[in-house]
């Protein structure tokens, strides 16, 4: 009896997808699982966020905040049709583009507000490796929400067009302007 690896939805192998990035390996979890859903066991526990599969990060992402908050099937099937629609149209591993995105998406520099005697100036810092999953994720679901808002296209095929502009770096991407203005504002508060 051979064992195969489990398949994301049954559908997609994780095993070969590269993390391009090393610094974000340990916070982008790909193990094997059929349906990415922990019913949020890693809730009580500070870091347990790395964990959860990177897909399940993504539809909780999504689901908040709005109409669709709770309603975690959802999410989950608009994420699987999303990923369908990567695979008719690139014909990769629609995994693969996720991560491209993420990492992509991810800002290395930020700023934060130092308060020194009454007076608030802001000052670059980087990045942590979780934080910038955190964030990548942040900016891919506004971006998505953004730009299904008022349009006729459905929200799967918009969070599809989003991740493969993402993962090829795309300036017409809205979650990479958003990380380029991140760093923009990071490198003038040096």
């Amino acid at each position: 009896m051979s064992t195969e690896p489990l398949k994301v939805f049954g559908l997609w192998d994780s095993q070969d997808v590269e993390i391009k990035d090393i610094s974000l390996v340990r916070y982008i979890n790909l193990k094997d699982r059929l349906i990415p859903h922990s019913a949020g066991r890693h809730e009580h526990k500070r870091f347990h966020k790395s964990n959860v599969h990177i897909i399940e990060r993504l539809a909780n992402k999504l689901m908040s905040p709005g109409k669709n908050t709770g309603k975690k099937i959802l999410a989950l099937n608009a994420v699987k049709s999303s990923l369908q629609i990567i695979e008719l149209k690139t014909g990769s591993n629609p995994i693969q583009a996720l991560v491209d995105a993420i990492v992509n998406c991810a800002p290395r520099e930020e700023t934060t507000r130092i308060s020194y005697g009454g007076i608030v100036y802001h000052t670059a810092v980087d990045s942590a490796p979780q934080r910038r999953v955190d964030v990548a994720l942040r900016l891919l679901a506004l971006a998505v929400r953004r730009a299904s808002f008022n349009n006729v296209r459905s929200f799967e095929e918009i969070l599809a067009d989003q991740l493969i502009l993402a993962s090829t770096n795309n300036a017409n991407s809205t979650a990479i302007k958003r990380k380029q203005d991140i760093e923009r504002v990071a490198l003038s508060a040096r």
